[in-house]
């Protein structure tokens, strides 16, 4: 199911045709060089996209979803949406083949402008590592606060729209 066009892109759910593209990308140095925990063999990863392939994007459960060329409808990345008291957490991949042509600054902006419409009251938050350079300037592109480095998490925490609550929260968590 589509969820969002933007010029270049669809966001859309995953599909099994994704599989080979996930796979590829997950398993690249330079994509895989920040991520944590992302299942990497096709096994796995057909597993992945069975599971959410026919969910519905929500403020209620985690959501992952395809960024592809609206040309095409050729997978070039994956976003993971984590609802989580209050706030969205995004996680974002785009393969490193497609890398430095504003796609993930696309597809980011075009999500969170959706998810702020419909659940005006929920923030945004991404984690990414210090090392991080182009993600880091990514999300301060997107209107991104950076909060600080929460070491449990061994990840630099940036937010948007979030509430004075969830911030302290954030803030609280940054400093111990």
């Amino acid at each position: 199911m589509i969820i969002l066009k933007t010029e270049r892109l669809i966001l859309r759910n995953v599909e099994l045709k994704d599989a080979v593209e996930m796979k590829d990308y997950r398993n690249n140095a330079i994509c895989s060089k920040y991520q944590r925990g992302q299942t990497k063999d096709m096994d796995g990863i057909k597993a992945l996209i069975k599971k959410y392939q026919f969910e519905t994007l929500s403020a209620d459960k985690p959501f992952i979803m395809t960024v592809a060329l609206k040309a095409t409808d050729e997978m070039i990345g994956e976003i993971v949406v984590l609802p989580n008291k209050g706030t969205f957490s995004l996680g974002y991949t785009i393969s490193y083949k497609h890398h430095r042509m504003g796609y993930a600054f696309e597809s980011l902006s075009a999500l969170t402008d959706y998810l702020h419409c419909l659940y005006p009251l929920m923030g945004f938050i991404c984690f990414t590592e210090i090392e991080n350079y182009p993600s880091r300037l990514l999300l301060q592109k997107l209107g991104y606060r950076d909060l600080g480095y929460i070491e449990s998490k061994e990840s630099e925490v940036f937010g948007k729209w979030l509430t004075e609550s969830t911030e302290k929260e954030i803030r609280l968590a940054v400093n111990h």
